[in-house]
């Protein structure tokens, strides 16, 4: 895509924050337009950290009136990851489906967001939590005032099927709470790949390389690699990893 110089240029920053976590959530918006600085806030009843994530970005590009280059600063991948590795495209491709029989998580709020990102030019940025930057931390600040607004908000989607897990993620707190449906409900589902969701929580899986002793060597195969749910703490022995002991140089 050609770059167009002569638009208006944006930078945005947001944080989102739950206290007593799971719930309430408040996010705050920062948006700059050259010396113009404007912000917005808003608090959920109930949500997810993904949904809450999603929610800004979207209200933020929903602001700008015209087409613009616009630069999103956050301190969390998940919006960052789904949209420059295309995964959210994919799942769009294939009707929001993730499986044969399974709706993407939260692809309400995915579909929304890439109409958006179609009439802008935006570019993500990743910042290191509270690593003082200014912005990020003006936002964090204010988020907790606007969980404790009044005129806190429903989330439509926040139900039963949509409830993939009832934490933020790890900067809130170690308490997992995993709701028993979910993972009965998910109990036969394939975890093989980086990003697929975990079965008991359905937060999206991470890649994690293990420590090898001369234990291991009395076995005949080891694994490369696992794959590992940072909210439930649950590992995924995947056979794509498995090695002949051979292999392995300690």
């Amino acid at each position: 895509m050609t770059e167009n110089k002569n638009l208006p240029e944006v930078e945005i920053y947001s944080d989102w924050w739950a206290n007593p976590n799971p719930w309430p959530w408040g996010y705050w918006i920062i948006m700059w337009y050259k010396w113009i600085k404007k912000e917005f806030k808003q608090g959920f009843k109930k949500t997810t950290n993904n949904r809450m994530e999603l929610t800004w970005v979207i209200t933020a590009l929903e602001k700008l009136k015209t087409k613009s280059k616009v630069h999103i600063f956050t301190d969390s991948q998940y919006t960052i990851n789904w949209i420059e590795k295309w995964w959210a495209e994919k799942w769009k491709a294939n009707n929001w489906y993730r499986t044969k029989s399974q709706k993407a998580i939260n692809y309400d709020l995915w579909e929304k967001l890439l109409k958006l990102i179609e009439k802008h030019e935006v570019k993500f940025t990743w910042v290191k939590w509270h690593d003082w930057h200014t912005e990020n931390e003006r936002c964090d600040e204010l988020a907790t005032q606007a969980m404790s607004m009044d005129n806190l908000l429903d989330d439509e989607w926040f139900n039963d099927v949509q409830q993939q897990i009832l934490i933020s993620d790890d900067k809130n707190t170690k308490d997992i709470k995993i709701d028993p449906a979910i993972a009965k409900r998910n109990k036969d589902m394939k975890v093989e790949n980086v990003w697929d969701l975990c079965k008991k929580c359905e937060s999206l899986v991470e890649k994690r390389f293990p420590k090898h002793t001369k234990k291991t060597l009395q076995k005949q195969y080891y694994y490369e690699y696992y794959l590992y749910c940072p909210n439930c703490k649950t590992m995924y022995m995947v056979p794509e990893a498995k090695r002949d002991i051979k292999d392995l140089k300690i």
